[in-house]
């Protein structure tokens, strides 16, 4: 069974910076694309960065330049570096691995509080 469990979530002020990590189990880890999404409050999920088995990577508009992910495939961790937060980037921080195939739905974690303060 795959797990997801995200970690590093937290309080910090405008401008701070955070370190989200998941670590994932049950899964041939450095097959799949993962990914880090948000959902702020009273808004949808929505993907702000993810990196595939083969290295590439694709940033929302809102994060690119501040945030960074990153995989240790030995590891089977992925890692999200959050520099220059602000208000807007509250939310919860869901961990995913990407669907590998047409019936394959991918997995979630059960995410992590990111909290801004002004």
């Amino acid at each position: 069974q795959v797990q997801l469990v995200e970690s590093g979530g937290g309080l910090v002020q405008t401008g701070g910076s955070l370190r989200l990590s998941c670590a994932a189990s049950g899964v041939n880890f450095r097959r799949n694309a993962m990914a880090w999404y948000r959902q702020a409050p009273g808004y949808q999920r929505e993907l702000i960065a993810k990196i595939n088995a083969s290295g590439g990577i694709t940033y929302a508009a809102s994060v690119r330049g501040r945030f960074t992910i990153s995989r240790a495939n030995l590891k089977n961790t992925v890692d999200l570096q959050m520099t220059n937060l602000n208000p807007e980037d509250t939310g919860v921080y869901y961990c995913k691995r990407e669907p590998s195939a047409i019936n394959d739905a991918g997995t979630w974690g059960r995410g992590t509080q990111v909290t801004v303060s002004s």
